[in-house]
């Protein structure tokens, strides 16, 4: 590597600019953002990264699921694109940095090698990929998920959100909907910046997450069908109350993913009373899981003993509970040669780092299994993610970016 290349760094004005004039598009006045999957606002930052990634001389494409891919040539054309990116859609109360930060951080990558006129010899190809949260549509980062052949993009196109708004209409409705079939732009591999999403980066004084693995996931959809009945005139023992079976049923996840700690978690995140009244008894429910963990053996037993006690719960309770997985995704354990990568970017930029497994899920887990993949993470404040109070720094939020130049630039190659 040249020496100009090897003294590289970003421009950290720029990409903290970049980062805060994104955050309008669905700014709340919280300071957060809520930018869902394919609204309005999505069209908005979605609109400003096409001009952006074809201002810095991009090739911008989108595919069938509204995924955009922005690529810079390389010298040897028949080389595979190195992927970098990560997405632009938030929670529905959540932050400037999750996602965003790896899109924009992609994307400032190149404006520097532009600016300092390096030619890589394999392209590099920058990705947003659709609807990574999950959180109008399911399953989460359904879009990397159609790319590596999980789902069918027909599957996809048909998922509805709460208001019976289907993906395909969504997409249809901002102008999204690319001529470009799903898979269409192939990578070599894919390497995805983030905010660890967790405490231990800040706690430990590290400024580089060098990530190793992902959790795994298990989501499940449940509906609990008791019997309403009046508040008033049903005595404590004849009651097949809904909301007290729940409540039974979160304390009981609760403890199961305490039992096989410290490497599960368990969350009960959402729950809907049909036609609620003050003075009647639940009779329906309908609620969701989300379990996770590194470890294949240990996501079994967290289906089995959640199975086993829920059923003790509704036998006694004389209640019916339906729980049906809607989405398993395995642990991930990411490449050893871009995870070697990483590391070493970060030990040559003089950063300090440690290895890490991901909490949350993220695109790189997904196409970890069809091609090599690695994360680099920086710290996030008190480990807050998913919230409005969602914050980083511009020094971290640099440093980040630059390991991310400095893996792609050692995997793609510069040209001499």
């Amino acid at each position: 590597m040249s020496r100009a290349a090897t003294n590289l760094q970003i421009d950290s004005a720029r990409l903290w600019g970049s980062i805060h004039e994104t955050a309008q598009f669905g700014g709340t006045a919280k300071g957060g953002v809520r930018r869902l999957t394919l609204s309005s606002e999505d069209k908005q930052v979605r609109d400003w990264f096409r001009k952006a990634c074809e201002d810095a001389g991009l090739d911008v494409h989108t595919d069938a699921l509204g995924s955009q891919f922005g690529l810079r040539k390389g010298r040897d054309m028949t080389k595979l694109p190195v992927g970098i990116g990560s997405h632009l859609d938030t929670q529905p109360t959540g932050g400037k940095y999750d996602g965003i930060l790896g899109t924009l951080g992609a994307l400032e990558v190149i404006r520097t090698l532009n600016d300092a006129g390096i030619e890589t010899e394999a392209p590099i190809c920058v990705v947003n990929w659709t609807n990574e949260e999950g959180s109008r549509f399911a399953p989460a980062m359904m879009a990397s998920a159609a790319y590596v052949g999980d789902f069918t993009t027909d599957d996809i196109l048909s998922r509805k959100d709460i208001d019976g708004t289907s993906v395909s209409q969504a997409l249809d409705s901002i102008g999204y909907r690319g001529d470009k079939p799903v898979g269409f732009q192939k990578l070599g591999c894919f390497v995805e910046l983030h905010i660890e999403q967790g405490p231990i980066l800040e706690a430990e004084g590290k400024t580089i997450g060098v990530v190793d693995s992902g959790q795994g996931v298990l989501w499940y959809d449940g509906k609990i069908s008791g019997f309403e009945s009046h508040a008033g005139s049903t005595p404590m023992p004849l009651r097949r109350d809904a909301l007290a079976t729940l409540s039974e049923i979160v304390l009981a996840m609760e403890a199961i993913a305490k039992k096989h700690g410290p490497k599960a978690v368990g969350t009960i995140g959402e729950a809907v009373i049909a036609n609620p009244s003050r003075n009647v008894i639940p009779g329906e429910i309908a609620f969701t899981m989300d379990c996770r963990s590194a470890d294949g053996a240990i996501m079994d037993a967290l289906d089995r003993d959640l199975r086993a006690a829920i059923a003790e719960i509704a036998a006694r309770r004389k209640v019916e509970v339906k729980i049906d997985l809607v989405w398993r995704k395995p642990p991930t354990h990411f490449d050893p040669k871009l995870i070697a990568a990483v590391e070493n970017a970060a030990k040559t930029l003089g950063y300090s780092s440690r290895r890490i497994t991901s909490g949350a899920g993220h695109d790189a887990c997904n196409l970890n299994t069809v091609m090599p993949a690695a994360m680099v993470f920086v710290p996030c404040k008190d480990g807050i993610s998913h919230n409005e109070l969602e914050d980083a720094t511009q020094p971290d939020c640099a440093a980040g970016t630059n390991v991310l130049m400095h893996t792609v630039l050692a995997i793609a190659g510069v040209a001499s």
